[in-house]
């Protein structure tokens, strides 16, 4: 009897701070939303379903469309935005698409992508928007930077960077895609603790992944590395998505009990930096108010059964940190190195 009152006080407690957290992440983003006027932005550019020919055209299309978006933000006043349209308009960046409209949308590509034999795909989580773009590009832009020099020193026998297998043989053939293709929950919001983003989210990264293929063609491996909230994205889209691999980084949770009820072929990977502070977001799942809040189990947890990798010291946004642990780890993965990942 006594263990029973236990166990129901705790499932009382975790409703009770659930409340509370909704209650209190309620307040900000509407506050923040009512002070903050609509930036004005083009419609995305209409084109047809790319492909490797079409490649170069797109992307210049793209470029076009945030160019008027900068100067419409910046007519509007808003210098911030202005610059974050315009450094996506540079003539540098290759964009697979674009959308300035609201907290805005934008999928990049880093490397030669018709011609990848490695791809790697990463889906961010919460408070990523062109606003704060340029941290996640930056992010994209060191892992592309990983995997070719990994890739060059695996081929000329150097320092191990790929085993067999891996796709050395290949060079340099990788290509990395930013693909902020939702509307990320903010932080500091009661979205962040439901999946209802994460449900938003998945057909459109299931249809985004199904024409990559017309792109890169049938033969090319897919990684996808998926990050804090994006995990819960991964979590809803993995049953429909061919993908090789499917790594979780600074998880709250995928929203299911374990890596067999994602229903992926793909192999499931798992990531916690030390100073992670979601090692302390506690790993429930509970209906409240008739809304799911919390995504359930750990996914460095071993009844969860991922493959857990070592990811050093850092914290939640170091993952993609040149020189870091995880940063080898996680291209070790998407190059096919298996046998060469350090474990946790």
């Amino acid at each position: 009897m006594a263990g029973a009152g236990a166990r129901g006080w705790g499932r009382r407690w975790v409703r009770a701070l659930l409340a509370v957290l909704v209650t209190a992440a309620v307040v900000v983003p509407l506050t923040a939303a009512a002070a903050r006027p609509s930036i004005p932005a083009p419609a995305p550019a209409v084109l047809p379903a790319v492909t490797a020919a079409t490649l170069e055209r797109t992307y210049a299309a793209h470029r076009a469309n945030a160019a008027l978006a900068s100067r419409m933000a910046a007519a509007h006043g808003d210098r911030h935005r202005a610059a974050a349209d315009r450094a996506l308009a540079a003539p540098s960046r290759n964009l697979l698409s674009f959308d300035g409209r609201g907290l805005g949308r934008a999928v990049e590509v880093f490397g030669d992508l018709a011609h990848a034999d490695r791809v790697a795909v990463l889906v961010p989580g919460s408070d990523t928007s062109l606003d704060t773009y340029e941290r996640f590009h930056a992010q994209a832009a060191a892992l592309h930077d990983r995997l070719t020099r990994q890739a060059r020193q695996a081929r000329q026998g150097g320092r191990p960077g790929a085993g067999a297998g891996s796709g050395a043989e290949t060079g340099e053939r990788t290509a990395v895609v930013a693909w902020l293709g939702y509307t990320t929950p903010g932080t500091i919001s009661a979205t962040v603790l439901t999946p209802a983003r994460a449900e938003e989210a998945a057909p459109l990264l299931r249809s985004f992944l199904t024409g990559l293929a017309a792109v890169t063609g049938p033969a090319a491996r897919v990684t996808l590395l998926c990050h804090s909230y994006g995990t819960v994205v991964c979590g809803r889209a993995a049953s429909r998505l061919d993908v090789s691999d499917l790594v979780l980084l600074g998880s709250p949770g995928t929203g299911a009990a374990s890596a067999a009820d994602l229903h992926t072929r793909a192999r499931v990977w798992a990531a916690r930096g030390g100073d992670d502070w979601v090692a302390d977001v506690p790993h429930v799942s509970a209906d409240l108010f008739g809304v799911t809040v919390g995504f359930g189990a750990d996914p460095l947890s071993p009844s969860f059964g991922a493959r857990v990798f070592a990811a050093g010291p850092g914290g939640h946004s170091d993952y993609f940190r040149p020189g870091s642990v995880s940063l080898g780890n996680i291209a070790r993965i998407v190059l096919g190195a298996t046998s060469e990942v350090t474990r946790a």
